[in-house]
């Protein structure tokens, strides 16, 4: 299913596409609890960004892997590269304009002891992985 969604104000907008059973991955990592962030990771092919590149700003902090992409003038954080798969996008399940017709999977990931989940580093085999 091709999806469109973007932040608050409309400046970032994006196209993805994904399957009609989505997973959707729960953190409780400082950033994603903090943001309410539900994440739906597909492979960047998979993802498209319409518009407000200009207005879009980004935060590193840690291993600086992940890319925390947000519009500067709403601060929304509708998509962003994940450190778990740095080859793919996790957009903001929240942000989507609409999810009618989508069968929702919902798994937690414990980002808060992220290298005991993750021990290679990469999510390789989770069942989140993109690829």
């Amino acid at each position: 299913m091709l999806l469109t969604g973007g932040c608050h104000c409309a400046r970032v907008r994006f196209e993805v596409e994904v399957p009609e059973t989505v997973n959707v991955s729960e953190c409780n990592c400082s950033v994603c609890t903090k943001a309410g962030f539900l994440g739906v990771i597909v492979p960047t092919a998979q993802f498209q960004l319409q518009s407000g590149t200009e207005a879009l700003k980004t935060y590193t902090f840690n291993t600086g892997t992940a890319q925390h992409h947000f519009c500067v003038h709403c601060g929304i954080k509708s998509f962003y590269v994940p450190r778990s798969h740095p080859d793919g996008i996790s957009v903001n399940f929240r942000c989507l304009d609409e999810t009618a017709g989508l069968s929702i999977n919902r798994d937690t990931f414990d980002g808060q002891e992220w290298e005991n989940q993750l021990p290679s580093g990469r999510a390789d085999g989770y069942p989140n992985s993109v690829g």
